[in-house]
């Protein structure tokens, strides 16, 4: 029976091509989850190096976000909150379930394929590093990613610890929210950095909606937009362990994806509260794991607002914070 499938050919020069084969190969072989990309084969002969997929037909996020040529629907709202929910769970997965733990280190829209569904894996690890072990806190590694994506603390110190992998979801969720590119070097002077554009936008609730793609034509549900765009804020923290777990932000997007989704059909409630570890596990979201269910006791506060110059974080100001009760 015939598959369509999709080759990726490595780069053949030096070492590196080299290694970042043998790290997908064995990354992909050993990691299992509904939102990886499937590993089906690979090839080494010669000098070549070839690994084969699972075919995703709608192809990466950035290209579905940004490519002006192919006169795709923008993505409603209740899609990019799937989407969210999806990469967020992979990360989960990597972060809290994986044996040894992973920290993927290149975390980005164009890492991330959409199948016919637009349901959302991640592919690419031959940047992925194994995480700390013991009272190891960080690993320490040359730095390597993608500009605009990258957590300050790691592209200036090199230590790469999971929450570097939080920063750069936080960016990936404010580009679904916006519609812009981590970086866009066609903007002007002060626009051309996502997160350094997004900080006068995040000092209060009342500028979130100027930071929404305007292709959504205002069809999204302002509290939904709110909550979300604060948990972004709150990955984006330019102080690396006040970030919050992957877990709560699994349980918080789940939610919110469920609201969204209501919302579109036309059954949104008129107040969105975050659910607590006692709500009715037969809702649409619940916390699925006992670490999940640790989590959804504590809230989770946007911290105070500094006056950081680096373009690396403005989470909004202390006169607006907001509490995403979990």
């Amino acid at each position: 029976m015939w598959q369509i499938v999709a080759v990726k050919q490595l780069n053949q020069d030096g070492m590196q091509g080299n290694q970042e084969f043998i790290v997908e190969v064995l990354m992909l072989s050993l990691l299992h989850h509904p939102n990886l990309v499937t590993l089906t084969g690979y090839c080494t002969a010669g000098d070549q190096r070839l690994l084969v997929y699972e075919y995703m037909p709608r192809g990466s996020l950035e290209r579905h976000l940004f490519d002006a040529d192919t006169g795709k629907e923008p993505l409603s709202w209740s899609t990019q909150m799937k989407i969210a929910v999806n990469a967020a769970r992979v990360l989960e997965y990597l972060h809290c379930k994986a044996n040894p733990l992973v920290i993927y280190r290149d975390l980005k829209s164009a890492n991330i394929l959409l199948d016919k569904d637009f349901h959302a894996k991640l592919s690419d690890f031959g940047l992925a590093k194994l995480g700390p072990v013991g009272d190891n806190t960080h690993v320490s590694t040359r730095v390597m990613g993608t500009y605009g994506y990258c957590a300050p603390e790691y592209a200036m110190s090199g230590k790469l610890t999971l929450k570097s992998d939080i920063y750069s979801f936080g960016v990936v969720l404010l580009e679904l929210i916006s519609g812009r590119k981590a970086m866009d070097y066609s903007r002007r002077q002060g626009e051309q950095n996502l997160v350094v554009w997004s900080r006068p936008y995040l000092k209060g609730q009342k500028k979130f909606c100027q930071m929404v793609d305007p292709r959504l034509q205002g069809c999204y549900p302002r509290r939904c937009l709110n909550y979300a765009i604060a948990i972004a804020g709150m990955c984006l923290h330019d102080e690396a362990h006040l970030r919050p777990l992957i877990g709560d932000i699994v349980v918080a997007l789940e939610y919110l994806a469920a609201q969204s989704t209501e919302h579109m059909s036309g059954k949104a409630r008129s107040e969105i509260v975050l659910p607590s570890s006692t709500s009715d596990r037969s809702g649409p979201m619940t916390p699925h794991s006992s670490k999940l269910e640790a989590n959804a006791r504590s809230e989770i506060i946007l911290p105070s607002s500094k006056s950081d110059e680096s373009g690396a974080m403005m989470p909004p100001s202390s006169k607006s914070e907001i509490s995403c009760k979990l």
